[in-house]
């Protein structure tokens, strides 16, 4: 099917039939485009993503670091798996707390 979803990176080389890939499936991806590493991959074609950032404080007029869990939708072709360092995409909600799917393992 169609293999360009908008967003400057790398095609996977392997193919799958699943409808919630957007390079295989018909999952279109818009938004927010992230990057983490994948903490957990022990859940069904699901990772969990966490990632860092900094917030400034206001009234100390400082930056403290902060770290928050996403949880993703994981296609056959990716196949991430802990310690990887991904990308992800938002998407339509897939699930109740899934509306992230990954869309590169960085290398």
């Amino acid at each position: 099917m169609k293999s360009d979803i908008g967003l400057d990176v790398q095609p996977p080389t392997k193919d799958c039939t699943d409808p919630n890939c957007p390079f295989h499936g018909v999952l279109p991806v818009r938004g927010q485009v992230l990057r983490g590493v994948v903490v957990s991959d022990k859940m069904n074609s699901t990772v969990v993503v966490q990632r860092a950032f900094v917030k400034k404080n206001v009234k100390y007029e400082r930056y403290e670091k902060r770290k928050t869990k996403v949880h993703a939708h994981n296609p056959p072709c990716i196949n991430a798996k802990a310690g990887d360092n991904v990308t992800i995409a938002e998407c339509r909600p897939l699930s109740k707390t899934k509306s992230y799917v990954v869309i590169e393992v960085a290398k």
